[in-house]
């Protein structure tokens, strides 16, 4: 088995604290993993934990989306609109990793998906939408003219959630359904959860 010479000690140290990982070390070295963990544990170098690889991993992982920088006075606003409604509307729960933004407001809807298309620059594909509504509505009409409404595909559609404990008093409070917009990126989520504590601090200090 090829082995690590010891001179290398420090350049691996610096490769190792820039974000290699042992398998980037192995692969510019020219050696084997075993090799790798046996020069770590001879000279006694620290390994990453689970939750350090973790992080390195998704800080790594390129974004799907792209942010506008180069904001007209209106596109300003509606970004200041979108952290809003997300801030009262949107799960800010990061551990699911999703931007899910829910409402029955058609105009809400309209708005939010403004300000990830002009604002957040994402991926068109990665769109889903989650429809919730009652027995009493026909979930496949729903979907047509939410898809009309927000122009994306019914494919991009999940499976609805009916339900059947509708009561009568109900009736109109929600005569298209709820949907969910959601969009699948950790880093997006983050990052409207960081424009949200500085609009916070902006007002509150």
């Amino acid at each position: 088995m090829a082995t690590i010479p010891d001179k290398k000690l420090e350049e691996i140290k610096k490769l190792y604290a820039s974000g290699l990982s042992a398998k980037d070390l192995a692969e510019r070295l020219e050696v084997s993993m075993d090799a790798v963990y046996y020069f770590f544990r001879k000279h006694g170098l620290p390994r990453r934990t689970m939750s350090q690889t973790n992080q390195l991993r998704f800080n790594r992982k390129p974004p799907t989306f792209t942010i506008n920088n180069k904001l007209s006075e209106n596109h300003e606003k509606l970004k200041l609109m979108g952290t809003m409604l997300y801030w009262s509307e949107g799960s800010q729960w990061a551990g699911e990793g999703i931007v899910d933004f829910a409402n029955s407001n058609q105009a809400m809807i309209q708005i939010f998906l403004m300000f990830l298309r002009k604002v957040c620059g994402i991926d068109e594909s990665k769109l889903r939408v989650y429809l919730y509504c009652y027995s009493n509505q026909n979930p496949k009409e729903l979907i047509r003219h939410w898809s009309k409404l927000t122009n994306i595909s019914i494919n991009q559609f999940t499976k609805p959630y009916v339900r059947h404990d509708y009561k009568i008093e109900k009736q109109g409070k929600m005569a298209y359904g709820l949907i969910h917009i959601r969009y699948y990126d950790k880093k997006l989520l983050l990052l409207i959860k960081e424009w949200i504590s500085e609009q916070c601090n902006n007002y509150l200090g």
